[in-house]
């Protein structure tokens, strides 16, 4: 007489492992979406400030000290040599891409840079003999770019999930763009513009 309210208990046992499965099923898809989604949020802030303390250094760096401009990639990823951004994958300091912008005329268009001045102190001098010349640094851009051409045209990296539920391989970074005005550039009060 006994064995019939065992055979009940462990169909209640069956059934109650079936509904906790469910239960924990959705429960953790939405932990997992909630912790993947502050994860983006994080990203697109961070980007942004790492954008902004690439510019800021580099507007006070020799442009042709590529060790200096590796190590402002780097700082800008919070790190102290090359790497990646910590819950930044893809971004490392690789991705962080400097480059310099001259302004076209009274209309303040930007101009991306491919030939620079030959120095710090080169630069300062086009600057003073014609601002709106071509061969004049005036701002510094940083961004997060997967490559850059010669242009400057910027392309965008692709958002890498940590708990791949979903399949969002086509979803794209936001794009992080900081400029701000040239600086020293490495420039030392008296030095004399190079060759």
């Amino acid at each position: 007489m006994q064995q019939p309210a065992f055979k009940g208990r462990t169909r209640e046992a069956g059934s109650v492992a079936v509904e906790f499965a469910l239960v924990a099923l959705i429960f953790f898809t939405i932990v997992f979406a909630t912790l993947e989604l502050a994860r983006m949020e994080f990203l697109l802030n961070t980007l942004e400030e790492v954008t902004r303390r690439a510019a800021s250094a580099a507007a006070n760096v020799d442009f042709r000290d590529a060790a200096a401009l590796q190590k402002v990639q780097a700082n800008a990823v919070f790190r102290d040599a090359s790497g990646p951004l910590a819950l930044g994958t893809p971004v490392s300091s690789d991705n962080v891409k400097i480059d310099y912008l001259s302004v076209s005329n009274a209309t303040w268009d930007l101009n991306h840079m491919s030939t620079l001045p030959s120095c710090p102190a080169a630069n300062r001098l086009n600057c003073m003999t014609n601002p709106d010349a071509d061969n004049c640094i005036r701002f510094v851009r940083a961004r997060v770019c997967a490559s850059m051409d010669g242009d400057g045209n910027c392309e965008t990296l692709p958002y890498q999930m940590i708990f791949p539920l979903f399949n969002l391989s086509a979803m794209k970074l936001p794009s992080a763009e900081t400029i701000v005005p040239a600086g020293t550039l490495g420039a030392t009060t008296g030095a004399m513009p190079c060759p």
